[in-house]
């Protein structure tokens, strides 16, 4: 399957992982603005303490609060958050036990930190939790305060556990409200309202990552969503002088007629320059193919984003989200 399946839109959490080094902050952010496209609110989570989002955005790092960080196209609005362990924990106290005063004192005893130091799955449970909370917060009329909740998760390598310890708390707690509110977490997260996205780079690492991640979300009965193939270069050559060059096969006789017709003037050595040039381009564009091929078995939407050489910056943010927008992201037809 290729490009964004309209259905996606339906979802309400986005859950956005990929393997360190993929982009997948910046994508998270690029497709949250565009599902904030035409008037939605969107709210943008963080949970892995790097202030990612702040920097994406060049803004002030951000509270415990959720922050309007952005406008987009056709009257939406993308807010921000960054979860943090110790005020997630003192609001769940408060939220279910009414103990916002002990808390306080938990949280100057530092027994806040020895509990989710003591229970490492604890922290992510406060996580899940508090974005579960925020995908079903109504107004007062009854609407969803948000269209959509995008979640700039941890890496693949860690994702389905990170979505999955909420359903071990729940074997744990049989009774009383961290068992309803455990339970609540897991029909979010394992029903059609949840899909799981996944970045990754035409190489070879990222895209073995990937088809591992694709099999423990299914696993897991957790939904995946699309692929996403992040900082994607064009191809310089036609399809045929490109098989010859990826077999270190180039026409240098035509290449320096090329560079004559052009007007430019090549001594041998720029010539073989080139030349060399060409074949290592070929041989990335043969690996990347092979890459693609190897996804495509996976039958998931996809969409490529383009290697933006500039860098990233909030203007990039919202060309990438046009470029979701133009593949079907958002659209509700």
């Amino acid at each position: 399957m290729t490009d964004w399946d309209g259905e996606l839109n339906h979802a309400r959490l986005h859950v956005v992982s990929g393997k360190g080094g993929t982009g997948k902050t910046t994508v998270a952010a690029a497709l949250a603005l565009a599902l904030a496209t035409g008037g939605r609110k969107v709210l943008l989570v963080e949970v892995e303490g790097r202030q990612g989002i702040a920097q994406l955005f060049d803004t002030a790092p951000l509270p415990y609060s959720e922050e309007s960080i952005a406008a987009a196209p056709g009257g939406g609005e993308l807010r921000a958050l960054a979860i943090d362990a110790e005020p997630a924990l003192l609001e769940y106290l408060s939220m279910f036990y009414n103990l916002g005063f002990a808390g306080r004192t938990l949280r100057k005893m530092g027994a806040i930190e020895f509990a989710t130091t003591l229970a490492p799955g604890l922290r992510d449970v406060l996580f899940t939790g508090k974005i579960k909370e925020c995908v079903g917060r109504t107004d007062e009329r009854g609407r969803y305060v948000y269209d959509h909740v995008v979640v700039d998760a941890p890496p693949t390598g860690r994702v389905v556990k990170f979505l999955d310890v909420t359903r071990a708390m729940a074997d744990l707690a049989k009774v009383g409200p961290i068992r309803g509110h455990s339970d609540g977490v897991v029909r979010l997260l394992h029903s059609s309202d949840t899909v799981v996205h996944l970045v990754t780079l035409l190489e070879d690492l990222p895209v073995r990552e990937t088809l591992e991640a694709v099999a423990e979300l299914d696993a897991a009965d957790l939904r995946p969503g699309a692929v996403l193939f992040n900082r994607v270069r064009p191809g310089r050559l036609p399809a045929r002088s490109a098989t010859a060059a990826a077999g270190g096969r180039v026409d240098t006789a035509r290449l320096r007629s090329g560079l004559d017709a052009a007007g430019l003037r090549a001594d041998e050595e720029l010539v073989d320059a080139l030349a060399h040039q060409a074949v290592e381009h070929a041989i990335r564009a043969r690996e990347e193919q092979a890459a693609r091929e190897q996804v495509a078995e996976l039958d998931l939407p996809s969409v490529s984003l383009p290697d933006l050489i500039a860098g990233i910056d909030v203007a990039e943010l919202y060309e990438l989200a046009e470029l979701l927008n133009d593949h079907g992201v958002g659209s509700t037809r």
